[in-house]
C-alpha cells in the first residue's frame, strides 16, 4: 500500500476510535415551543409533553412551580391523573398546550401507582407510541387524594442524624436544600407526616429520590438514597424510616429540601435546633 494511502487509513481509524470512545448523549428536542426532557432534567417550558413514568408532582418539581398551579393551568383536578403524550402548560397562559384528556380517554395514565415488587411506575415500560392503544387504569390504580396536615400543626424533625455540610442558598441553584453527612445505609426518616407523591430516580441530580406532600403548601424531598423503602401513595408518619442513606460526591450524605408552593425554602429555618 502506498505511504500516502497508509497514512490516510491511520487517520480515519484514529477518528473512528475517538468517536466511539466519546460519551453519547440522547438528543433533547424542542418543537413548536414544547419542552422535551427525556433525561428527567429541569423543564424550561412553556409547555411539556408527558413521558412514561411522569407524575404531576415530578413535573412540577422539575419545572420549579407549585403542583397546584400546574394542575390549575391545565384543568386537572385531584387525584392529578395525567396521560402519556399529554401536553401540559408549565407557565401560566402558555400557548399551544392542549386541554386535559377526558377521564374516559383510552390513553395510559402516567401517574398510575407502581407495582409492589419493582417500585417502578406502572407506565415506565410502556412506550409512548403504544400508550394511545392502552386502556385507562381503573380507579383502584389512581393516586389517592392526600389528606392534608394543617399548616399550623406542621412540626418538622431532622430527616437524618449527622452534620450539615452544605447549607441552603436562595441565589445558588445547586444549593436548593441542605446536605447532611452521615453513614452509608443509615436510616432516613420523614421530616413530617404526609403522603409519598414521588419515589424514583427519574429526576436528574437527585439520585434515588423521595418526595412527600404534607399539605397544600409544603413538600419535602430526600435525595441520593441507597435504597427507597416507600412507594408513591404510601402514607408516612413523622419520623418513619423511608430510605437508607446513599452517597453524593463520593460521600455518604442526604440531600434534603423543603418547598413551599413550589419554591425552595431554607430547611434550617423550619427544623428544630440541635
Amino acid at each position: 500500500m502506498p505511504k500516502g494511502s497508509r497514512a490516510l487509513v491511520l487517520v480515519l481509524l484514529s477518528l473512528l476510535v475517538s468517536s466511539c470512545s466519546a460519551p453519547w448523549r440522547a438528543p433533547v428536542e424542542t418543537r413548536s415551543g414544547v419542552g422535551y426532557s427525556a433525561a428527567g432534567g429541569r423543564i424550561e417550558g412553556p409547555t411539556y409533553r408527558v413521558q412514561p413514568g411522569d407524575t404531576l408532582y415530578g413535573i412540577a418539581w422539575r419545572a420549579g412551580v407549585d403542583y397546584q398551579d400546574l394542575a390549575a393551568w391545565n384543568g386537572i383536578a385531584p387525584p392529578y391523573t395525567i396521560y402519556v403524550r399529554q401536553q401540559l402548560r408549565v407557565v401560566p397562559g402558555a400557548l399551544g398546550a392542549t386541554k386535559q384528556a377526558p377521564a374516559k380517554s383510552a390513553r395510559k395514565t402516567a401517574a398510575a401507582k407502581p407495582p409492589a415488587k419493582t417500585g417502578k411506575t406502572a407506565t415506565a415500560s410502556v412506550p409512548a407510541t403504544r400508550a394511545a392503544n392502552t386502556a385507562a387504569p381503573s380507579s383502584a390504580t389512581k393516586p389517592r387524594a392526600v389528606k392534608d396536615v394543617p399548616s399550623g400543626s406542621l412540626r418538622w424533625t431532622w430527616p437524618a442524624k449527622g452534620r450539615v455540610v452544605q447549607t441552603f442558598s436562595p441565589s445558588d441553584p445547586a444549593r436548593k436544600g441542605i446536605k447532611i453527612r452521615g453513614n452509608l445505609g443509615q436510616g432516613v426518616v420523614a421530616s413530617e407526616a404526609g403522603e409519598v407523591v414521588y419515589s424514583g430516580s427519574g429526576l436528574v441530580g437527585y439520585g434515588q429520590l423521595i418526595i412527600i406532600k404534607h399539605n397544600k403548601e409544603f413538600l419535602s424531598a430526600y435525595g441520593h438514597n441507597a435504597k427507597r423503602l416507600v412507594r408513591e401513595g404510601d402514607r408516612v408518619a413523622r419520623g418513619k424510616v423511608i430510605a437508607e442513606m446513599g452517597t453524593s460526591a463520593g460521600q455518604p450524605q442526604l440531600h434534603f429540601e423543603i418547598r413551599r408552593r413550589g419554591k425552595p425554602v431554607n430547611p434550617l429555618g423550619l427544623l428544630p435546633r440541635r
